[in-house]
C-alpha cells in the first residue's frame, strides 16, 4: 500500500494569532503529518452581514453573533500566510491553505502545490472554475453532498482544466456522530468516479480515520488543536497534540499491516511453525512389525516430524522399528 497522505487541519484553530499558528505547525511536524492546512479568506468576500452562526458554532463558542463577527477574529492576513509558508518550508512539512473566495485563490496559487476544496464550496460554480483553471491537483471534500452534486462539481472541474482530482468522504458536523459517518460511502465514491478517495474526519477520537485507512483511504484529513479548551468553533472537535501523534502512528501501522493480499507464510511466523504445529508420534511403546492404529499413535508437538495430514496414510502400515512413547513416527515414501 502506498503511503496515506495525512493532512493536519489547523483551520482557524490559531484564533487569529500567527504565533499559535506556528505552534500548530510544530505540532503537526512532531506528529509526523505530511501536510498542515489552514484556511484563507477575506471576511467581506466570504460572508454577508446576514450570515448567522451554525448551531455547532454557537454551542462551541458560547456566543450569539454573526459569522462575520466570528470570522473577523479568526482571520490571518495574506502576509501572515506568506510567513507561515516559509515557516513550513523550514520545518520540512508541506504548507496548504484552503481558499474560501476567488481573491484568496489567486493569492494562494503561488504558495500551494495543490488545492483542498471544502465541502461548503462544492456548489460554488465560479469558485470551482477558478480553481480548475490553475490546472493543479484538487482534493474535494464531499460533506453535505448528494452523488449528483459531486458529479456536477467533478464534471465542472474537469471541463475547466482540473485533470487530477481526489475525493474525500465527509460528514459536516462538529463533532460528527458516529452513526452519521457512513464510512462505506467512501468506496461508493471510488466506484462511481474512479478516482483516489480519502476521508475528512470530524468525529471524536482517532478510531474512524484509522478504519478509513484500513478500508482503502489514500488521504486522511483531521482537525487538531493545541488545547480543546481554547475558545473557538472547531477546537472541541479537534485532536490534541498527543492524540494527533497517536493517530499518525496508528495509520502507519495499518499501512504496514495491510500487505499485498497474497496468502503466504510470513518470515516473522516461520520460526514458530515447528513449535506450535504437531507431528505423528507413538502414543504407546510400539514394537517392530506392529500395525499403526488409532490406539498406538497420536499427534503432539513439535511439528518437526511427519505431518498429521498424512494420518490416513499411516494408519494400517506396519512399524519398521521399535518406538517408545512420544517418539516421532517414520514411514518410508510418505
Amino acid at each position: 500500500m502506498s503511503k496515506t497522505l495525512i493532512i493536519a487541519e489547523a483551520g482557524v484553530n490559531h484564533n487569529g494569532d500567527i504565533n499559535i499558528a506556528k505552534k500548530l505547525i510544530d505540532t503537526a511536524c512532531e506528529a509526523g503529518c505530511d501536510v498542515v492546512k489552514f484556511q484563507t479568506f477575506k471576511v467581506d468576500s466570504l460572508v454577508s452581514r446576514a450570515a448567522s452562526l451554525a448551531d455547532y458554532q454557537k454551542k462551541n463558542t458560547g456566543k450569539d453573533e454573526s459569522q462575520k463577527e466570528m470570522l473577523s477574529r479568526l482571520s490571518l492576513s495574506y502576509e501572515d500566510f506568506e510567513t507561515l509558508k516559509k515557516y513550513c518550508d523550514n520545518k520540512a512539512i508541506e504548507f496548504l491553505s484552503t481558499p474560501f473566495d476567488i481573491e484568496s485563490i489567486h493569492f494562494l496559487d503561488d504558495l500551494v502545490n495543490f488545492w483542498k476544496i471544502p465541502s461548503g464550496e462544492i456548489t460554488d460554480y465560479p469558485y470551482l472554475v477558478e480553481i480548475a483553471k490553475t490546472h493543479k491537483k484538487v482534493i474535494l471534500s464531499t460533506g453535505m453532498s448528494s452523488l449528483d452534486e459531486v458529479e456536477a462539481a467533478v464534471s465542472l472541474l474537469r471541463l475547466n482544466g482540473a485533470c487530477d482530482i481526489s475525493l474525500l468522504h465527509c460528514t459536516t458536523e462538529y463533532p460528527a456522530p458516529f452513526d452519521s459517518v457512513n464510512l462505506k460511502a467512501m468506496n461508493t465514491l471510488k466506484t462511481r468516479f474512479n478516482v483516489p478517495v480519502g476521508y475528512s474526519d470530524h468525529t471524536k477520537g482517532i478510531s474512524i480515520p484509522i478504519a478509513a485507512v484500513a478500508m482503502g483511504a489514500s488521504i486522511i484529513e483531521k482537525h487538531f488543536t493545541l488545547d480543546r479548551n481554547m475558545e473557538g468553533p472547531d477546537h472541541k472537535a479537534s485532536l490534541e497534540p498527543n492524540e494527533l501523534k497517536e493517530m499518525v502512528d496508528a495509520i502507519r501501522n495499518v499501512e504496514d499491516s495491510l500487505g499485498d493480499g497474497i496468502k503466504v507464510i510470513q518470515n516473522a511466523e516461520s520460526q514458530n511453525k515447528s513449535v506450535v504445529r504437531k507431528s505423528i508420534v507413538a502414543k504407546t511403546d510400539i514394537k517392530k512389525g506392529d500395525t499403526f492404529t488409532e490406539n498406538n499413535i497420536t499427534t503432539k508437538r513439535p511439528g518437526t516430524g511427519l505431518n498429521p495430514m498424512k494420518w490416513p496414510d499411516v494408519i494400517g502400515k506396519k512399524a519398521t522399528k521399535n518406538y517408545t512413547a512420544d517418539e516421532l513416527i517414520e514411514i518410508d515414501k510418505l
